[in-house]
């Protein structure tokens, strides 16, 4: 019988999780945490932690979170999506601006009326 696969996830976030998983690696070592501590801090198996290093995209999103904790690096988790960085949504948002505003009518009437 074959394994049974998920499904296939577009190349550049297969890129993107390998990358953040060779980073947790690197960041790991710098930091000279044996696996078995790190996994243990993240209460985590050392299998897991092997997973999150490669890039596992099977791993929960809170395991990488809290491995990302462990490290220090939690505040850059908040700032994945964050709006000031979302150039795409920003140049969207921009395109439906008004090209003018008006006062509602009953603002220009009252102001009509005091310049009288």
């Amino acid at each position: 019988m074959p394994a049974r696969t998920g499904p296939s996830l577009p190349l550049p976030v297969v890129r993107a999780l390998r990358k953040l998983g060779g980073d947790i690696r690197d960041a790991r070592r710098r930091r000279r945490i044996p696996m078995a501590i790190m996994a243990q801090r993240a209460s985590i198996s050392r299998t897991t932690l092997t997973k999150v290093e490669k890039g596992d995209p099977g791993v929960q999103l809170g395991i990488y979170a809290t491995v990302l904790f462990v490290l220090g690096l939690t505040t850059r988790i908040g700032e994945l999506a964050d709006v000031r960085h979302d150039d795409t949504g920003l140049a969207l948002e921009e395109e439906h601006l008004p090209q003018r505003i008006r006062l509602p009518s009953s603002s220009r009437a009252r102001r009509n009326r005091a310049g009288d």
